[in-house]
């Protein structure tokens, strides 16, 4: 089957020309941590580094305006909701899941891996009663007659094709495809491109992801193929759980990864270069 279209997420990198900016002198906070003397400005670099992590004080939730966005479009269309990690996208399908059940219908999750399937099988069922609430992986079947079924897409998949072979109906009212932008993944991307294919339009569609660049491109081909609109939902601002990356030294010291220039940390670049210098003595050695 063709691909129809190509969904990637966008990495990013340090150039290793970026690393070369680390002065060689004995001054150098690399020639500090080697000879064993801790920076005087490590304290500070750490608490920096640390400030404000651990568990906030607790708030009345309140949904963001892009979240009630996409409950009412649910209602009526497809859904492509594109947000960064930790902005509630999962908020958005629990409480359609919510009033999909109170009504007495069905739903679907999928995910792409087992061990998300199995976390997110554990919170429905915290949420919406263990009986409610099914599993299906490759190596675990439980209450697979619940209303609310949680499974690898592939198994999604797979009963799509069961109910094409058989003549029969999908019984379920919604899908969502966690982690969405699997549909671009090189070796698996063809699941969730059979599964959105195979899906009969009568079937609400929602998809979740933090990394789809071209969601509109996504939700344009969905539309030609269902006959649905499918809307594009986009929170908009910073990610709202901020990431930090931080290395820790040969000598136990936690540093941050990147430096107030946005480059390496130059500690950890005049380590590398360091490394690379007697890798490359110890090569020129073996020649001699």
């Amino acid at each position: 089957m063709r691909r129809s279209h190509r969904f990637h997420e966008r990495p990013e990198s340090h150039r290793r020309s970026q690393h070369h900016d680390q002065p060689r002198g004995k001054d150098s906070r690399a020639d500090q941590s080697s000879t064993g003397q801790t920076p005087a400005n490590y304290g500070r670099e750490l608490r920096e580094l640390l400030s404000g992590i651990g568990t906030p004080a607790p708030v009345p939730f309140k949904p963001d305006p892009f979240q009630l966005e996409a409950l009412a479009a649910l209602e009526f269309e497809d859904v492509l909701v594109t947000a960064p990690t930790g902005s509630g996208k999962t908020w958005i399908a629990r409480e359609e899941i919510r009033r999909l059940l109170d009504q007495g219908k069905r739903a679907w999750y999928t995910t792409p891996l087992k061990a998300l399937t199995n976390s997110k099988y554990q919170e429905f069922g915290d949420e919406f009663g263990a009986q409610r609430v099914g599993v299906l992986t490759g190596d675990r079947k439980e209450n697979s007659g619940a209303p609310l079924i949680v499974g690898t897409t592939e198994i999604y998949r797979n009963q799509l094709f069961d109910a094409l072979r058989g003549g029969e109906d999908v019984s379920v009212d919604l899908v969502i495809f966690d982690e969405a932008h699997y549909l671009g993944d090189e070796d698996r991307g063809h699941v969730w491109e059979e599964a959105i294919i195979l899906t009969p339009p009568r079937i609400r569609m929602l998809l979740l992801s933090a990394t789809i660049g071209n969601a509109r491109d996504l939700a344009q081909w969905m539309e030609e193929l269902r006959g649905v609109r499918c809307d594009v939902i986009t929170r908009p601002g910073q990610r709202p759980v901020p990431l930090r990356s931080a290395f820790l030294m040969p000598d136990k010291r936690l540093v941050p990864l990147v430096g107030a220039n946005g480059k390496l940390n130059r500690e950890i670049a005049g380590m590398i270069e360091q490394q690379d210098d007697a890798n490359k003595a110890r090569r020129d050695r073996y020649r001699r």
